[in-house]
């Protein structure tokens, strides 16, 4: 695949004494100075977008409580958030405008490992940080042979979500140790992110000493599950995994009770929306899925995010990535104050020598956010490898169990 590069233009950074509004209403304006901008990217419609909204929304409270605190005297934040349809070839695009921004300094996104790969050089070659709050896919951070010679293919890449080494590992024992559960059916939409992760369940829910009576694949897309259904009645499965997205988990849930087989579908992070139990309705009660970090609203320091989250009418679901995006952001912008305070309190007028600083900033983040201690290893992955488990409970997501996976 040919990947689309920047062209950077070195120059002083656009000043104004201007600042701006979010399209609801929070204020962006700190006073005048410089204007730097964040660029967001994650699916804003269509498929995917109640995570994505949650991730722009996020980004979005970072930016606002940087400006109104002034964290970076003489500075003012504003965000640019850009759709990428869930799709890698419009992520890519949407990189490309963000480099090329002269006032650009970082970026926070995008939602899907998929998209993320067709990002990643853009980035680096334009030496901008980017940081997602959500991607799990461990080839972004440890490279294509990870599981055998872990080499970090971005410096300018990191991420606050763990990764699916983890997550399927954890799910796998929740599955097998928690409940119980010796006979399982795989299913994966074939992306990176579904496919990586189901394999990762599958491999370890095995050693375990599970048995996989049936693996099967979708399309995103598909509405029409039936075949995958009468497969896994036939192999008379007690669970159902799914890697993938809720906007097809949803469905299949739907179709598989109402076939009669009364059997839980456990998923990952990208089943963890209330849009997938509004969808699939009583069919999910008993549902699962895994989620990074542990619930927002029994963290403190999220206390404050939540209730402007709420107050402001966001759309879209915090409950996912919202808190990891606030605090993706915020790594960004005291990234950026490092930078100023090493270049004698001044904003560097080289844009690229900002970029540049601005990447070695984040690379020592160190600091306790709303989602809880936020700072990255040698491979630019989170060192918060906290995981939770929720079961849809009378028709909402309830945590059953918290901690770290134990790869053994």
């Amino acid at each position: 695949m040919v990947i689309l590069t920047s062209v950077m233009a070195t120059g002083a950074l656009t000043l104004t004494a201007c600042g701006s509004r979010d399209s609801k209403g929070g204020d962006s304006n700190n006073g005048g100075g410089t204007t730097l901008t964040i660029g967001v990217d994650a699916p804003l419609s269509g498929e995917n977008s109640t995570t994505g909204l949650g991730i722009q929304y996020g980004a979005q409270i970072a930016v606002d409580d940087a400006n109104k605190n002034k964290l970076v005297p003489g500075v003012t934040f504003k965000l640019k958030a850009y759709d990428d349809k869930a799709q890698p070839a419009t992520g890519q695009s949407n990189a490309t405008t963000i480099t090329g921004d002269k006032t650009a300094v970082g970026a926070v996104g995008p939602l899907n490992s998929g998209v993320a790969q067709t990002m990643q050089q853009v980035f680096a070659s334009a030496n901008m940080v980017q940081i997602s709050p959500s991607n799990t896919n461990p080839e972004l951070t440890q490279g294509k042979n990870w599981q055998t010679d872990k080499k970090r293919p971005y410096k300018t890449y990191f991420r606050t979500a763990t990764t699916d080494e983890l997550q399927g590992s954890f799910a796998a024992d929740y599955a097998y140790n928690g409940l119980k559960k010796k006979k399982v059916f795989v299913v994966d939409d074939k992306q990176t992110y579904g496919a990586g992760l189901a394999k990762i369940f599958n491999e370890q829910f095995k050693k375990l000493g599970g048995t996989v009576v049936g693996t099967d694949h979708i399309n995103t897309g598909d509405k029409d599950f039936g075949s995958l259904v009468t497969k896994v009645k036939n192999a008379k499965a007690d669970l159902l995994y799914y890697g993938g997205q809720y906007d097809e988990s949803s469905l299949i849930t739907k179709q598989l009770k109402g076939a009669g087989v009364k059997i839980p579908l456990f998923g990952g992070d990208g089943m963890f929306a209330s849009t997938y139990i509004e969808t699939a309705g009583a069919a999910s009660e008993g549902d699962l899925a895994t989620a990074v970090g542990v619930p927002a609203d029994t963290l403190p320091a999220a206390k404050t995010f939540i209730e402007t989250y709420k107050s402001k009418g966001y759309k879209g679901d915090y409950g996912a990535y919202g808190a990891y995006s606030y605090d993706a952001t915020t790594a960004i912008i005291k990234a950026v104050k490092a930078a100023i305070d090493a270049n004698g309190g001044k904003v560097p007028s080289d844009v690229n020598a900002l970029r540049s600083s601005v990447v070695d900033g984040v690379q020592k983040s160190d600091f306790e956010g709303i989602s809880g201690k936020v700072a990255f290893d040698q491979y630019g992955d989170t060192t918060n490898k906290q995981l939770t488990v929720y079961q849809v409970t009378k028709g909402a997501w309830k945590a059953v169990k918290t901690g770290t996976a134990d790869l053994g």
